[in-house]
Formats: structure tokens, sequence, C-alpha cells
């Protein structure tokens, strides 16, 4: 079931309009909260997007976030710099991908939009979201139901591989 589901999480960026429930999202916040961090800090804050104005803003804010104008909901994966200044963004990486695995074993779709690192779409991000300062964002993902399909897949490559030494 869960290798169903890793191999199933694939990016979509069309949506049927479908609303994703308030239930729904809790569940996928709940998975995002399951994954582990350093030191078990858990410096992860998650916004939760749901507003159609807010969500076309910030499809034109992030430079491949079209498909945000669209989606039922978008969660903004953010980390406390000031709680785990050295692993936030490790710790927020693993929520995300949580997050993102739960929303392929329910059936939806999304589309991880990267922030950080880049200055000019998480200023952008957190001036839309009123984000402040200490917190960083690490990752903006459209939800919805997909309005395409996608066949799962593996990527696995051998040439990447190296067993006991390079």
């Amino acid at each position: 079931m869960a290798m169903e589901a890793i191999f199933a999480r694939r990016s979509i960026r069309t949506y049927t309009g479908e609303p994703v429930s308030r239930e729904v999202i809790t569940e996928l916040l709940e998975a995002g909260m399951a994954a582990p961090s350093s030191n078990n800090r858990k410096p992860w804050h998650f916004i939760v997007i749901r507003d159609r104005a807010t969500l076309t803003k910030l499809a034109e804010s992030h430079p491949h976030g079209k498909m945000l104008s669209e989606a039922a909901a978008a969660i903004a994966v953010c980390g406390d710099t000031t709680v785990s200044p050295d692993f936030w963004i490790q710790d927020c990486a693993a929520a995300t991908e949580n997050i993102l695995v739960a929303i392929a074993a329910l059936g939806l779709g999304a589309v991880w939009l990267g922030c950080h690192p880049r200055e000019d779409r998480v200023s952008a991000i957190k001036e839309v979201l009123g984000v402040p300062e200490h917190i960083g964002i690490l990752s903006l993902l459209s939800i919805g139901h997909p309005g395409e399909k996608k066949e799962p897949r593996t990527q696995y490559d051998a040439k990447r591989v190296h067993n006991e030494k390079w």
C-alpha cells in the first residue's frame, strides 16, 4: 500500500474544481506532522489556503504556480528558523513529502512548488500570506481532485546506486 502511494505520487497540474474537505486537509496535515525531525523539534508550521482570491495571488507570485488559480486548496510548508536553525529545511522537506504521498494515497493530485532558497519566491509568498520574518517558506503545495491521469511509475536508476563505496 505505501509503495503504491509512493509510485502514484505525480505532479498534477489540472484539477476538476471539486472542493477538498477540511477533514481531508486535516488528514494531510497529520501526515505532514508525522514526519521525522531533527531532535524532534518539529519546526514546521502550515498555512492552509482555500480562499480563491488568495490562491490566485499565489499563482501570480510563484513563477511555476499557475495551477494554484484552479486548485481547491494549497498548503504552505513553513519552518521556524528559531526552533531549528540548522535543520528546518530537511524537517520541512520530510513533512512535504509525507503530505504528497498522503495526497496520492487519497486519490488527490498535487504539485510541489519549491520556494526556499529563492528569496524572490519566499518574499513574494510571505507578503501574500503575512508570514513573520523568522519563518522560512520551504514549499507551496497545490492540491485538488485530479483533472488529469498519470500512471504510477518508479524512477529507479541502477547507475545511481553504489554498494559499499562509490
